[in-house]
């Protein structure tokens, strides 16, 4: 995949390089533009696969060098870069048909699971969706709330910290808070417990005994485990199971 990277911020342009360098084959990084119509030269020039666009930009900025791609029939595909503050815009990315958007700081493991995908997609080949995926579940939230399901989706069997999530994407833990109650309808801490109860009912159906559950769940005493299931639940994980047997 030839991909060219549009951004005027030299440090932000300096990380998105090393990160497509680091991510090696099948990706080649071809060309680097620090404003929109330098952009569309190289997309004339190079005729990449995939464009990775910062939204704000001087004399072009990425929504208007999408519609000028777009304009003059270049088949590329784009992804937008933005700040947390500029929902509204990769909203508007979104309707142009771009592949999706990231939010600044972008984190290595999104850019890889990117990129595969539109990979994968190029070639014909059809990604399997993720079982309960909560990007599904909740595909209109903040981007920033994105970034905090998906971490919850990977690290539901690990501490997760409210305060550790708002240092590493910039933001107070109170903006971040308020944020997630908002676009969810509930707190984070609880819906994190909630997220482990339903992986946990999951575990439980496979085989995994209550002890096992509860470890990889990131609940490590089994008894405080047992609680807050029955908590969520209103039943004991006995009578869950008992009543999982019959249906």
């Amino acid at each position: 995949m030839r991909i060219v990277i549009a951004e005027d911020e030299a440090r932000a342009m300096r990380g998105m390089s090393r990160l497509i360098r680091m991510a090696g084959e099948p990706y080649e990084l071809v060309g680097e533009a620090y404003d929109g119509r330098e952009a569309l030269e190289l997309l004339a020039k190079c005729r990449p696969d995939t464009c990775i666009t910062d939204i704000r930009m001087p004399c072009m900025d990425g929504l208007e060098l999408i519609r000028a791609a777009r304009s003059r029939g270049y088949r590329t595909r784009f992804i937008i870069v933005s700040a947390y503050e500029e929902f509204d815009f990769a909203r508007q990315a979104v309707s142009l048909g771009v592949e999706d958007y990231l939010v600044k700081p972008v984190m290595e493991e999104e850019l890889k699971r990117l990129l595969l995908s539109i990979e994968q997609g190029r070639k014909g080949m059809i990604l399997p969706a993720a079982q309960d995926s909560l990007l599904e579940e909740y595909r209109e939230v903040h981007p920033l709330v994105r970034k905090m399901l998906r971490v919850i989706e990977t690290s539901y069997s690990v501490k997760i910290s409210l305060k550790e999530m708002a240092e590493r994407f910039g933001v107070t833990q109170e903006y971040l808070s308020t944020l997630f109650s908002q676009n969810i309808g509930q707190g984070f801490a609880r819906f994190v417990k909630s997220y482990r109860i339903a992986r946990a009912k999951e575990l439980l159906r496979a085989g995994c005994t209550p002890e096992e559950t509860a470890q990889r769940c990131g609940i490590e005493n089994v008894k405080y485990f047992s609680s807050v299931f029955r908590d969520e639940t209103g039943m004991t994980v006995t009578e869950f199971l008992r009543e999982d047997d019959v249906m």
